[in-house]
């Protein structure tokens, strides 16, 4: 790790942002602080000021800060990023995890715990909260790494449910293996037909199977 480092807060609570920035220039291996409040001001931030590591917060008023923080590694390749939300869901740190993240945490962490993290990873490692179990590494596991597009718009668990339905399993079956309601499957269905823009489980089934999925 450099001696001192540019750190990127990404959040659009001024609160949490002004917390995060009085801790981090009290830290020795911190050099400066800088701040974005949406996924523009947070790309733009992270290139031009060069920054090292980024503190990034799913929900943000202009999209997704996942995409953000794919694009910012896929922009900047040495960028190190902590995703710190309030989101505890399987797939959206599975999400997060495949778009580069290195790190982990909810919002309720212990704040010095947060800056430790943001020096873990800054200086390559790894951090999951304590909440974020092997389910959510293995649901990363199991889809692949780079899924061809329309295919990459889905979540962990959607693809799941495809490679499920494009092998011939109902609704039901398909529940009764995921441990959810009927119901749930469906809901997640209508949002799978509608990123692979499609009308319903046949053309689902048909699109999946050209594509490799479920055989």
């Amino acid at each position: 790790m450099k001696d001192r480092l540019r750190v990127l807060i990404v959040d659009d609570h001024p609160v949490v942002r002004r917390g995060l920035r009085t801790m981090l220039e009290d830290e020795p291996w911190v050099e400066e602080v800088v701040e974005a409040a949406t996924v523009a001001e947070a790309i733009k931030e992270a290139v031009t000021q060069q920054a090292h590591v980024v503190a990034m917060d799913v929900a943000l008023p202009d999209g997704d800060g996942i995409d953000a923080t794919r694009r910012i590694v896929r922009a900047c390749p040495e960028v190190r990023v902590l995703v710190l939300t309030m989101a505890d869901d399987e797939d959206t740190v599975a999400r997060a995890l495949e778009a580069g993240a290195r790190g982990y945490l909810l919002k309720d962490t212990d704040p010095d715990a947060v800056i430790d993290s943001l020096r873990t990873v800054a200086a390559g490692g790894i951090v999951l909260g304590p909440r974020i179990g092997l389910a959510v590494i293995a649901a990363a596991a199991r889809r692949p790494a780079r899924l061809p597009p329309p295919l990459d718009q889905l979540t962990p668990r959607e693809y799941e449910i495809l490679t499920l339905l494009a092998s011939g399993e109902s609704n039901a079956r398909i529940a009764r293996r995921l441990g959810v309601t009927e119901k749930t499957i469906r809901n997640q269905l209508t949002n799978v037909f509608s990123k692979l823009e499609v009308a319903d489980r046949v053309q689902a089934a048909l699109l999946a199977r050209r594509m490799g999925v479920g055989e």
